[in-house]
């Protein structure tokens, strides 16, 4: 491909994630006034809570697609609340196991368009307070509490063994300063603790060694 034909190509994709952005945008208008006028209090995303009850030893990525299973979905502050009080809660949760919240139209995979270029900051918890910090977490994302929320592409809750692991996936894992400022939101809003680390794993890099939460480059 030459130069120029790359060019256009680049310039047709950008159009057209520009088209699917306003598309976007004028359909969660709408939603939103038609929740308006029955009474309720429309949220600015529309969510996705999945679960995915992991098989221990198997790590491919098609088995684990498998195995996830959207649980329900809401678009409103009165629907989210029905969905999270019957969601399990993550101290009742066999282990291992992910509870997703995700914008719609994305999908909690690694290779997912809007994931792919993107990566996440992982936040290690003793069982015994993970709970509290990933309602918080769900609340802030819900609630559009978190700056550059427009990069977020949605929050896990990983229950292990001796651990659980809160992640927060972004879009964009080559723009340093989104990622870092990030961050430093999430911190804040946690409130985290001093001696809490956060770490850094772009997907294409999960892609690559077919890992999660090894192998991290970044900490913080």
């Amino acid at each position: 491909m030459d130069a120029s034909t790359e060019k256009r190509a680049e310039t047709d994709k950008n159009t057209n994630i520009n088209s699917q952005s306003e598309y976007d945008s004028s359909e969660d208008r709408e939603r939103q006034s038609r929740e308006l006028k029955a009474g309720l209090h429309p949220l600015k995303n529309k969510f996705v809570f999945w679960y995915t009850r992991r098989t221990p030893g198997v790590r491919t990525q098609t088995s684990y697609e498998d195995h996830m299973k959207q649980i329900m979905d809401f678009s409103t502050v009165e629907g989210f609340w029905v969905c999270y009080c019957h969601l399990a809660r993550p101290s009742s949760l066999p282990s291992p196991t992910d509870l997703h919240l995700f914008k719609q139209g994305i999908r909690p995979l690694w290779e997912d368009s809007a994931n792919c270029n993107g990566g996440k900051w992982i936040i290690r918890f003793k069982k015994a307070v993970s709970g509290r910090f990933w309602e918080d977490l769900v609340l802030a994302l819900v609630g559009d509490q978190l700056d550059y929320n427009d990069n977020i592409c949605g929050v896990v809750l990983s229950i292990r063994f001796n651990e659980d692991i809160l992640s927060v996936w972004n879009r964009n894992a080559s723009d340093n300063q989104v990622v870092m400022a990030l961050r430093d939101k999430i911190k804040r809003h946690l409130k985290l603790p001093h001696g809490y680390v956060m770490e850094y794993k772009p997907h294409d890099a999960s892609l690559r060694d077919n890992s999660s939460y090894r192998n991290t480059w970044l900490r913080g």
